[in-house]
């Protein structure tokens, strides 16, 4: 660590009163020196970490990292602050602040010595003399190393000694066993069933940046592994790559604690045992805790199973959510796996009927006749192959709400009760129905204390055998046929609405489109429209509510596109960048394309977006235009009912959100180099965020 930290990266009177100035004071140094080439660029990396997660620690240490292309060469940056620094942590300031500087391409072995130091910073020793060093040179040694801190803190000893203690540290650092626990004539814990030998743990950290807190999360865990007599395996999933556990390490371990902030790579693995999941925080501050929470579901005998990471549910149960949250990340879990069948059984069906005509709804299934020449047996096909894809909807919405909640093993039970939803007739409302109530059971059954035997067969037979069962008398017999009728009713409700009613209902679901831009308001306006044509034959009312659904969707970013062109000084050279993307976005009904300007100016640029919204969806509901395509935007017009009106509708709520945009814009008061001077070359109010597929 020799080129990593010298005496000239090192403050031991940091005066900064923040994290943000502590931060530049350390960075300062490194530009000094050459390893960082732009201070602002480096500083940002450094905010969007710490944006991440506070990189405060219990202890008085705060570290703050990033991996960074304006790096030249791993470096680190000590600072004591004698005031004390807020960097988040729950035990109050830091008086120790690290500021570590990773390359984008940092190589394994600097990787290897950051992580090293990590792992320092929980040994009490090495913090004492941190905090007692009088002089930046002995500061910079003991940090890489050259001189260890006695048992008072002081520093002492050599680069051998360090070398040694080291060695030691890594023989020590994969395994924790009762070798190393001191006979303290307390009981050592066992494992379940009495078995004589130690209660085995295995488990896995990672952060962000997989530099700093995977590393102290491990040592932390490993530390309290041997106070508290278990074996204890960590792997650790950093930026220098990791190691997988030893199978049969896994196979005998009697629970697994996650202590992660990105998903877990591999999490399979882990299928079937007692599991604690926690942020990496919780590994480094409270790990005895951990450590006495997974023994105890081992000891109920509750099981998880666990998934692969990257999926749209890894955070759907975070500590500290409530109900509310909970249950809105589980309902768009399932919208948000229904609406690509929506969008390719619909426009496949509308193909269907622009081709073959509107009666092609009748003819044979295309196994008996099919002519590769005649025209009506490609639009019969379009039309059929988009009506088996409907028929996956309400399975797929109830399969993965059930698995927003209980992750693989609600799948079964969530398809299950999603099809007899279907069959019932019991729709959309069905379907929300059986994927709770698939995801619930499955909770209820992983809480059930199960012999070890049969924890192995617990995902794949047992869980979804009796969840099954359960999901589907409960469908069958008790709820699916109270639904059925709600269903029903709801639409008739829905054809039966003319006039002022459907008015009204143009001007909500408009609102609900351009609120928040691909949201969650936005999604359960568009989902209730889906849902609506999700049928072979759909009511001239439902196709009315897509129609005004799709038309309101594309004002937002058709009215910042033309609000960029026609008074450019109002909006800086990046949104009118973005201006110029945001016409096609809108164009193709993708509403995303206004967050860049919604992020930078949501006070002016959502209330206008809702205005011109809300006007397009009541003019496309008094029109009476339809749509049976899901999607598309201006590229489905020859599938609408009444195109003129429809894009008269849409150009007349652009017209409103653009004038309304212009005009709060131009009352805003303008200062020194703001948008809206003379020049438009001002820099942007927010850093504005790049568009997201719809």
């Amino acid at each position: 660590m020799s080129d990593m930290i010298t005496a000239d990266l090192v403050d031991l009177d940091l005066s900064a009163d923040t994290k943000e100035a502590a931060a530049r004071a350390l960075a300062e140094r490194m530009v000094s020196l050459g390893r960082v080439t732009d201070l602002e660029g480096f500083l940002a990396d450094v905010a969007a970490r710490e944006a991440q997660m506070p990189t405060g620690l219990d202890g008085g240490i705060g570290i703050p990292h990033c991996r960074s292309a304006h790096v030249t060469e791993p470096t680190l940056a000590f600072g004591r602050s004698a005031a004390g620094i807020d960097f988040g942590a729950a035990d109050g300031p830091a008086d120790l602040i690290f500021l570590i500087a990773a390359p984008a391409g940092a190589d394994d072995a600097h990787l290897t010595i950051l992580s090293s130091l990590a792992r320092q910073l929980m040994n009490a020793e090495f913090t004492d003399a941190l905090r007692s060093v009088g002089d930046t040179a002995a500061a910079a040694a003991l940090i890489r190393g050259d001189e260890t801190p006695d048992a008072d803190g002081r520093t002492g000893g050599s680069a051998d000694s360090a070398a040694v203690s080291a060695a030691a540290s890594a023989d020590t650092a994969a395994v924790s066993t009762t070798e190393d626990t001191p006979d303290t004539g307390d009981e050592v814990p066992q494992a379940p069933g009495g078995d004589a030998r130690p209660f085995r743990i295995v488990a896995v950290t990672s952060c962000p940046t997989g530099i700093a807190h995977t590393y102290m999360a491990a040592e932390s865990l490993e530390n309290a592994g041997r106070e508290a007599g278990v074996e204890l395996v960590v792997e650790t999933q950093g930026s220098a790559g990791f190691t997988r556990l030893d199978p049969a390490v896994i196979e005998a371990a009697d629970g697994v604690i996650f202590a992660h902030d990105v998903p877990v790579r591999d999490k399979d693995r882990f299928a079937g045992k007692p599991t604690v999941d926690v942020g990496v925080k919780a590994g480094i501050n409270r790990p005895a805790e951990l450590i006495t929470e997974v023994r105890g579901r081992a000891e109920r005998g509750e099981t998880t199973a666990a998934a692969s990471g990257g999926t749209p549910v890894e955070r759907a149960g975070d500590p500290g959510d409530n109900y509310g949250t909970k249950l809105r990340k589980w309902l768009m879990t399932g919208v948000s796996y229904m609406v690509p069948f929506v969008a390719a059984g619909g426009l496949l069906i509308a193909l269907g009927f622009a081709i073959g005509g509107w009666e092609i709804n009748k003819a044979p299934s295309v196994m008996d006749h099919f002519s590769w020449t005649q025209i009506d047996s490609w639009g019969a096909l379009f039309f059929q192959i988009g009506g088996v894809a409907f028929g996956f909807l309400i399975p797929v919405l109830a399969g993965y709400i059930a698995y927003g909640m209980a992750d693989r093993p609600g799948l079964v039970p969530g398809f299950v009760g999603g099809m007899i939803a279907s069959n019932i007739a019991a729709g959309f409302l069905g379907g929300l129905a059986a994927g709770l109530l698939a995801g619930g059971v499955v909770l209820a059954i992983q809480r059930v204390r199960i012999p070890p035997v049969l924890r192995g067969i617990m995902p794949v037979v047992v869980i979804p055998l009796i969840s099954s069962v359960v999901v589907g008398f409960l469908m069958f017999v008790v709820i699916g046929k109270p639904i059925a009728e709600a269903q029903k009713g709801m639409t008739d409700w829905l054809a039966g609405l003319s006039g002022t009613n459907a008015v009204l209902l143009g001007v909500l679901l408009g609102l609900m489109m351009c609120f928040d831009l691909g949201g969650p308001v936005n999604k359960v306006a568009y989902a209730f429209a889906t849902a609506g044509i999700a049928v072979q034959d759909p009511s001239d009312s439902a196709m009315k509510v897509m129609a005004a659904v799709m038309a309101a969707g594309m004002v937002p970013p058709l009215g910042m596109a033309l609000a960029t062109t026609i008074r450019k000084k109002l909006f800086t050279p990046a949104e009118r960048e973005n201006g110029k993307a945001a016409w096609v976005l809108g164009a193709s009904f993708i509403s995303e394309g206004a967050i860049p300007f919604a992020a930078a100016d949501p006070l002016r640029v959502i209330p206008a977006s809702m205005a011109g919204g809300a006007v397009t969806g009541a003019l496309t509901m008094a029109f009476g235009s339809t749509l049976r395509a899901p999607h598309g935007g201006i590229w489905v017009t020859l599938l609408i009912g009444k195109p003129v009106l429809y894009l008269l509708a849409i150009a007349i709520g652009t017209a409103v959100t653009t004038g309304l945009v212009i005009l709060l814009k131009g009352l805003r008061k303008t200062g020194p180099g703001a948008p809206g001077e003379a020049d438009g070359t001002a820099a942007p109010t927010a850093e504005a965020k790049q568009p997201v597929a719809a």
